[in-house]
C-alpha cells in the first residue's frame, strides 16, 4: 500500500499514523457541539490542536450523528468558510468534512483544503468531479442508510466482505477518473450504520479492509457511542481511556490516519507506541 499522501498543497508521509484533530463548526455534534462554531473559538482550537501535534486539521460544518437535523448547503457554507480562510495560512492541511458537491466546489475554489471527507464517497451528483478536477485528496467512507435512520437496524451477511467491496467500487471510480491512488483514503465509517459487533469485527479485521478496498485506511473512533456501550460511560468527553485504546488498536492494525478529538493524549500513545515498535525490529 502506498506510504505517501498527495494531499492538496502538501506530501504527507503515512508511514507513521497521522493524526487528524477535529474541529466541528456545529451547534450539534455529539462531542463538542456548540463549543467551536464561533470563528476566534474555532482558530483557538485548530492553533491548539496544532500545537498538540495534530498533523491534520478536520473542519465540519454538518453534524453526521444518529438522528442529526438537516443543514443546508447554504448554511454549511456559512459555518466552514470563514474558517477556512483563517486556517488557509496556518501551516498545516485542512480537511474539509462535508458530502456535498457545493460545498466542496466553494471550499476547494478557497485553495485552503487540501483533503475532502466524504461520509458519502462522493456520491452526491457532481462530487466526483469538483474533486478531480482539484489537487485535494479525499477519503471515501461506507455508511449504510441516511445519518437519521443508519442506526435503525444495521445488516450484513458479512461487514468486512461487503464494507471492503464497497470502498473498492469508490476507489475504482475515482481511479477511472483521474484521481491517483496516492490522492486516496478510506474509511470502514464505524458506527455508520453499524453495530456494536460490525464495528468491533471491521477493527479486528481492518488490514483486510485496506486491502479489499485497495488504499490506506483512515479510522475514526473518538469518543464514539460503541466505546460508551462497552465501558459504560454514557458522557462522550468521559471516553478518553476508551478513544485512546481505540485509537491505539487502530494503529497496531494498520491505520494511516487517526481522527479524534483528543490530540495530545492519541500523540503520546502513539509516540509511546511507534517507540516500542522501532525497538522490536
Amino acid at each position: 500500500m502506498t506510504k505517501t499522501l498527495l494531499c492538496g498543497r502538501f506530501t504527507l508521509d503515512l508511514s507513521r499514523p497521522l493524526v487528524m484533530g477535529i474541529l466541528n463548526a456545529t451547534p450539534d455534534s455529539f462531542s463538542d457541539g456548540g463549543r467551536f462554531n464561533r470563528l476566534d473559538e474555532a482558530l483557538r482550537r485548530a492553533e491548539a490542536m496544532l500545537a498538540e501535534g495534530a498533523d491534520i486539521l478536520d473542519v465540519g460544518g454538518e453534524s453526521t450523528r444518529p438522528g442529526a437535523p438537516y443543514v443546508s448547503p447554504e448554511e454549511e457554507l456559512q459555518r466552514v468558510l470563514p474558517i477556512l480562510e483563517k486556517l488557509r495560512d496556518i501551516g498545516a492541511p485542512i480537511s474539509l468534512d462535508t458530502r456535498r458537491a457545493s460545498v466542496m466546489r466553494e471550499a476547494l475554489r478557497l485553495k485552503a483544503v487540501d483533503l475532502i471527507n466524504d461520509v458519502s464517497a462522493l456520491e452526491d451528483e457532481g462530487a466526483l468531479e469538483a474533486v478531480a478536477a482539484s489537487r485535494a485528496a479525499i477519503c471515501l467512507m461506507h455508511k449504510q442508510g441516511s445519518p437519521d435512520t443508519m442506526q435503525d437496524r444495521p445488516d450484513y451477511q458479512d461487514v468486512v466482505a461487503e464494507v471492503g467491496a464497497y470502498l473498492q467500487r469508490r476507489v475504482r471510480l475515482c481511479l477511472d477518473a483521474g484521481i491517483v491512488r496516492e490522492r486516496l483514503l478510506a474509511d470502514p465509517g464505524f458506527g455508520f450504520g453499524k453495530t456494536l459487533e460490525h464495528n468491533l469485527a471491521l477493527l479486528g479485521r481492518l488490514d483486510e479492509v485496506e486491502r479489499l478496498a485497495g488504499a490506506p485506511q483512515l479510522v475514526g473512533l473518538s469518543r464514539k457511542s460503541m466505546l460508551g456501550v462497552i465501558t459504560g460511560e454514557e458522557t462522550p468527553a468521559e471516553r478518553l481511556g476508551a478513544s485512546v485504546a481505540a485509537a491505539l488498536e487502530s494503529a497496531r492494525r494498520g491505520a494511516a490516519v487517526i481522527r479524534v478529538h483528543d490530540v495530545k493524549a492519541t500523540r503520546q500513545a502513539l509516540q509511546v507506541w511507534s517507540a516500542l515498535q522501532k525497538s522490536l525490529r
